[in-house]
């Protein structure tokens, strides 16, 4: 018998602005990283035992009959399966990779996800629509999040930039013409639920001036999406710059990040700003085609673990 095999991917994601005051309903903007991402492979097999599941970057390997209801990868593939009224348990053989660091900012869950739902739907010959996929993955994320944001699911199905406010649809759109931002990793964990966590208490006890500082994140947001939209990328720079200070000043960045957002100034960064949760993890650069190569081989020498850099692109 000859075995069938059907592969699917999904890129990575980040956020450009908008982190912290997000939590606060001023906008967010994110974008897809394709420079990281994840693959899933289906394939029939004939043993007759069920679904195996081999995740071969965190080396696990199990029957998804055997699997815990709230178990991740598990989980996207019972989703799917149901909502394309299959078998609960086909006889396949589901391998996943992915080049994605884990709990990095850049998505590792939600790009998995998407590569199972997309590889699941292909497998069985069904389009995949990005609303389908975006859907499943959102409730997926649901059971281990509680209350996922959306922009993940949103950015890695879409494979566009998307603009979120809480509370109200994610709406994607398209640049007018393509920029590129190089993504540095600090190398140090960032950690987001105490980040969260402080910038509430200080909100509490300073709220006007917390609210003046999210307000101000939300104009800078806004600017950069008329700036994207209106392909006046060169804006990007100095609107990165605005919101780091905005960021600093709420208390989330931290020495390495800042050291290295002045690395990448002075290697010729248009402007830099952390990503994500702050106090570790990212910071992101605006570059070009003349200043990407030596922004990113000097945050590699400043320490850098790893410099990608991505082009966000004006595709519909």
């Amino acid at each position: 018998m000859t075995e069938v095999t059907t592969t699917a991917g999904a890129s990575g994601k980040i956020i450009l602005f908008g982190e912290h005051a997000v939590v606060y309903n001023r906008p967010a903007i994110a974008v897809p990283v394709t420079e990281v991402g994840a693959t899933a492979t289906v394939t029939d097999r004939s043993v007759g035992n069920g679904c195996l599941i081999i995740a071969h970057d965190l080396q696990r390997e199990f029957l998804l009959s055997t699997a815990a209801e709230d178990d991740a990868l598990a989980l996207i593939v019972r989703l799917t399966l149901a909502e394309l009224g299959l078998s609960a348990d086909p006889d396949w053989r589901i391998e996943v990779r992915s080049t994605i660091p884990i709990a990095s900012g850049l998505g590792s869950g939600a790009a998995v996800s998407t590569a199972i739902v997309r590889a699941i739907h292909r497998h069985v010959g069904r389009a995949a629509s990005p609303d389908v996929v975006s859907a499943l993955v959102y409730r997926s994320e649901e059971v281990h999040h509680g209350t996922p944001s959306g922009i993940d699911n949103t950015v890695i199905a879409y494979e566009r930039p998307v603009w979120f406010v809480r509370g109200e649809p994610i709406r994607s759109f398209v640049p007018a013409q393509p920029f590129l931002i190089a993504i540095a990793d600090s190398g140090i964990a960032s950690p987001t639920r105490q980040a969260v966590g402080d910038v509430r208490r200080a909100w509490q006890a300073q709220t006007a001036q917390y609210e003046a500082w999210f307000d101000e994140v939300g104009e800078i947001v806004h600017a950069a999406r008329r700036a994207i939209e209106d392909g006046n990328v060169a804006q990007l720079g100095p609107l990165m710059d605005a919101n780091q200070r905005l960021l600093s000043q709420i208390g989330v960045s931290c020495r390495e990040l800042d050291l290295l957002i002045d690395v990448a100034r002075a290697a010729g960064a248009a402007g830099a700003k952390l990503s994500g949760g702050g106090r570790g993890g990212n910071l992101i650069a605006a570059v070009d085609e003349k200043t990407a190569a030596a922004v990113a081989d000097a945050l590699t020498a400043a320490g850098a673990k790893r410099v990608i850099v991505t082009e966000v692109k004006n595709e519909e």
